[in-house]
């Protein structure tokens, strides 16, 4: 069987770097839960009037 040679670069990751990360995924999560709020509301608010 053939041997695969692998090479990794290790890249220095720095607190700045995952602190970014972590804020932009929150950003993101809170965007969505945001709008998901939203068009559950109005799809109640058409569902209270239409068989309310």
């Amino acid at each position: 069987m053939a041997e695969v040679k692998h090479d990794i670069d290790f890249v220095e990751v720095k607190a700045e770097d995952i602190v970014g990360d972590r804020a932009q995924g929150w950003s993101m999560f809170t965007k969505a839960t945001t709008w998901g709020i939203g068009a559950v509301i109005v799809l109640l608010l058409f569902l209270h009037s239409c068989f309310g």
